[in-house]
């Protein structure tokens, strides 16, 4: 039978009527040895997942809001590297994965309701973003119960490469503000107006800025985290962790991002508690960095250097007195929300389904929450804003003892995502971030290297 069957597919793509439908057919002939080199490794698809997802933007094709990633189809890649290994995989009852595993459970769950309320096309939609998260969860069950064991050596490399690839997607994202490229095939309409004209923000090949500012955040934590250690565990070079906390400050300020300019605050000030070091010395680290890094933004664009400047005294100054207007309409939208709680006590419950706001007509009008607690109250219920907050609670508890360890590698990732992951519950506040699906796997990849090989004693702790 299978020589019939490659002499009826050569036979088909011979009797092709086009050469597009010729290239078409013979694409997987072509793809199939790509695909079996990356699925018989047990993390060749993760790095290669982290250069596609954070270098690459999506395809210029109609589907969903910004069109087909690449990433997709190595993410698909790696669920075949975890069936292959099946007999590989550690299911342990941890907190941790219990709180991750139903936090998906219940996001799958609301698209029932999604269907049930909005109709079977939003309902899809909701069913899509369901999945893109569950990359996340699936990349930290892989990589923390599963096949993808890092020895010390291993991680070091891998920890390299990202930072590498983080830098280079930071650097075209500054050049592409600069320039002002051609948008990606989807993005989110943020612009700045200046004097000289209107100005896209910075956001790399990411579909918003506010993307590119939390994962600029991420890095920076990741950096003060790093040169804070006098010796030890490190993955690059002290010059290369300060030239990388230049390039990330710059395109921080590019994104105009005032809620990840929250997060790295509110993450420095965890880390320095967790240090137990002197907030004077946190703020002269963290202020050399962020200075080095406005004068290269004042020096290429002092225009937008004062207006990002004017914009965050603006906000600290009118924040009480004008709240609708230093969150950019966001009050309005929370108050829409809330009014609907009011009205329809019976969805506290269970919710309207995950990601339909944006698109429904049911709460009466498409509404933009930007704030991942109520829009998850609306959408799952406060069966899933607890599941959420007990998720939080999981991660931060994880995190805690891993930096607490006595091995200097998980010490060092579990005080990266402890302090940032306290940024990301304020960042939270202003926008959805469970839909940034391709930094969030690099995030669970972070907690899984700090919780794999935990201590079963610690644990009960």
């Amino acid at each position: 039978m299978i020589p019939l069957l490659l002499g009826a597919y050569a036979a088909a793509v011979a009797l092709a009527p086009t050469s597009s439908i010729k290239i078409a057919l013979s694409a997987p002939v072509l793809l199939a040895p790509a695909a079996f080199w990356t699925i018989f490794s047990e993390r060749r698809w993760i790095a290669i997942f982290f250069v596609c997802a954070l270098l690459l933007p999506p395809l210029p094709f109609a589907i969903g809001d910004t069109g087909p990633h690449p990433a997709l189809a190595v993410a698909a890649l790696g669920l075949g590297a975890g069936l292959v290994r099946l007999r590989e995989w550690e299911f342990r009852p941890t907190g941790l994965g219990v709180a991750a595993g139903a936090l998906f459970i219940v996001l799958l769950c609301s698209v029932v309701l999604a269907a049930l309320y909005s109709g079977l096309a939003i309902a899809a939609g909701s069913l899509a973003r369901v999945l893109l998260f569950g990359i996340s969860v699936y990349m930290f069950f892989y990589v923390a119960y599963g096949p993808g064991k890092y020895s010390d050596i291993d991680v070091r490399r891998a920890t390299r490469l990202l930072f590498v690839v983080a830098c280079g997607s930071a650097l075209f994202a500054c050049v592409d503000f600069y320039f002002q490229f051609p948008a990606p095939a989807g993005y989110g309409p943020q612009f700045v107006w200046l004097d000289a004209g209107v100005f896209r923000r910075a956001q790399g090949v990411f579909y918003e800025a506010s993307t590119l500012g939390n994962f600029c955040a991420f890095f920076l934590v990741m950096i003060c985290v790093a040169l804070f250690r006098r010796g030890g565990w490190l993955p690059c070079s002290r010059k290369m962790l300060i030239a990388g906390g230049v390039l990330f400050s710059s395109a921080l300020i590019f994104s105009y991002s005032r809620a990840s300019l929250l997060n790295l605050l509110a993450a420095v000030v965890a880390f320095a508690w967790m240090q137990r070091v002197r907030m004077r010395r946190a703020v002269l680290v963290v202020a050399a960095s962020a200075g080095s890094a406005v004068l290269i933004v004042y020096a290429a664009f002092p225009a937008f250097a004062h207006s990002y400047w004017l914009r965050l005294s603006a906000t600290v100054e009118y924040f009480y007195s004008s709240p609708e207007g230093v969150l950019s309409g966001r009050v309005a939208a929370w108050r829409t929300l809330w009014d609907f709680l009011v009205t329809h006590p019976w969805h506290w419950l269970f919710g309207i389904g995950y990601k339909t706001l944006p698109y429904t007509d049911y709460v009466g009008r498409p509404v933009i929450a930007d704030n991942m607690y109520l829009s998850l109250l609306v959408e799952t219920g406060v069966i899933g804003l607890v599941v959420f907050a007990v998720f939080n609670a999981a991660i931060l508890r994880a995190a805690r003892r891993a930096a607490a360890s006595s091995d200097p590698r998980r010490e060092f990732f579990g005080r990266w995502i402890f302090c940032f992951w306290i940024g990301q519950l304020f960042q939270m506040m202003s926008g959805d971030l469970l839909t940034y699906w391709r930094v969030l796997p690099v995030y669970f990849w972070v907690l899984a290297i700090a919780v794999r090989d935990e201590d079963p004693v610690s644990r009960s702790i």
